[in-house]
């Protein structure tokens, strides 16, 4: 089958799926009512006054989101009068992208992938460029792109040899569209490497965006005002993921000796999604567990067995706080969540074997001394209570941290002055 006609099965399979992509989207609303605003956007109506000439930035969710703002700042400090135009493909970070969007920028949600929905999105804001954050390479997106004369480029960019492995299948639909981009911007070499094999031309490696993120100094100062006041050291899981907690769960009414006595330290769950909140506090009282949620905490947290860390946008108090953490994300084969802010808070990580979302990140850590790899949750627990009651270890471990981060900034910088260049194109 011919590449044309690949793209033809595509968006036609594309336009058909439509009205099951509207009732995920009512179903997913019902639990995020971020899901049900605008949905018109998901299709390309756009109703909101548009202003030609913004750059566009797509950022799917929220540790994207987050990146798109570490450039953002570093954009507006090159240029203070750039016009933004910030899309999305999840609430939260729609959400999070909130912060980032000023007079004269705007925020939509990006279209499904059909010819019809991208045209019409490109018709609608008439874009200077684009810049998508991380992955976000669709085939029609693509396409539009190149006929409106939009120049797109891809950074932070990531590919995982998983991922690969899976754009290859598909490489009638997905080398095309690698190939149109302008310009590739890669985290470390090896994503250069898969993303050239991928069709995409490469024209830097600039590193992740996400070690030039400034923690919060008011949050981690009273994180760790707060850690002062705790009289055991505090172990979080970061950014935990589902079936994680059931498992620290587990082995916590294993290991009673982890929760009160000689060995114990504080718990504290911070799930990766607010939707999960109740979820988690019901996992923790089911098992016998005594709770105190971060909603509910006054001039400090009450005593409990497990805090529950339910609230959005303190993740740099909670590792203020926190003696070490237990990396989400990675105790499951979901790829892991993100280690650098851990670092840049001065908080060791320990990690599960799978950390294919950050590898070169989660290596670069564990030879610096930042992080520690386990096999296993247990194992990782253990290892977590080991180090925090080992004061001269953590706070090695703690500095490492520190240094690790402050050794790998500049990628913000170095992308910003790329874009910039690409709008002038």
């Amino acid at each position: 089958m011919t590449r044309s006609l690949v793209l033809s099965a595509y968006s036609a399979l594309a336009v058909a799926v439509q009205p099951f992509l509207r009732s995920k989207l009512r179903r997913r609303g019902r639990v995020e009512p971020g899901y049900l605003q605008h949905m018109g956007e998901r299709f390309g109506a756009y109703e909101q006054p548009a202003q030609a000439g913004a750059l566009w930035i797509h950022a799917v969710s929220l540790g994207e989101t987050r990146a798109a703002g570490i450039l953002i700042e570093h954009l507006r400090s090159l240029q203070p009068d750039i016009r933004i135009l910030l899309t999305h493909g999840t609430a939260t970070g729609r959400a999070e992208g909130e912060r980032w969007v000023r007079a004269g920028d705007a925020q939509a949600w990006l279209p499904w992938d059909t010819p019809q929905a991208v045209r019409r999105f490109f018709n609608h804001f008439k874009p200077s460029a684009g810049v998508l954050m991380e992955t976000e390479v669709w085939p029609n997106l693509v396409a539009a792109a190149r006929d409106a004369g939009v120049a797109l480029a891809l950074a932070n960019a990531r590919l995982s040899a998983k991922s690969l492995a899976g754009t290859l299948r598909l490489s009638s639909l997905s080398r095309p569209a690698y190939a149109a981009l302008a310009a590739v911007w890669a985290q470390t070499d090896a994503d250069a490497k898969r993303l050239a094999q991928a069709g995409a031309t490469v024209k830097g490696v600039f590193g992740n965006l996400k070690f030039d993120a400034t923690p919060d100094a008011s949050l981690l100062q009273r994180g760790r005002l707060w850690r002062e006041m705790t009289a055991r050291p505090v172990v979080m899981f970061a950014s935990s993921r589902e079936g994680e907690e059931a498992e620290l769960i587990r082995v916590l009414q294993a290991h009673p000796q982890w929760v009160k006595g000689a060995q114990a330290v504080q718990w504290l769950i911070v799930p990766r999604h607010p939707q999960r909140f109740d979820e988690v506090a019901s996992l923790i009282g089911q098992a016998g567990l005594t709770m105190s949620r971060r909603s509910a905490w006054a001039s400090q947290p009450a005593v409990a067995d497990v805090w529950l860390g339910d609230s959005l946008g303190e993740m740099a108090f909670y590792f203020g706080m926190s003696r070490c953490a237990l990396l989400g994300g990675s105790f499951e084969k979901l790829g892991g969540q993100n280690l650098i802010e851990a670092a840049a808070c001065g908080c060791p990580v320990v990690m599960g074997p799978h950390t294919f979302n950050f590898t070169e990140a989660a290596q670069l850590s564990q030879q610096a001394g930042a992080a520690f790899r386990v096999a296993s949750l247990q194992e990782g627990m253990g290892e977590a209570v080991r180090l925090v009651s080992d004061v001269p270890a953590q706070q090695r471990s703690a500095s490492a941290a520190l240094a690790f981060a402050a050794a790998n900034q500049g990628a913000a910088l170095k992308t910003a002055q790329a874009v910039l260049a690409l709008m002038r194109r």
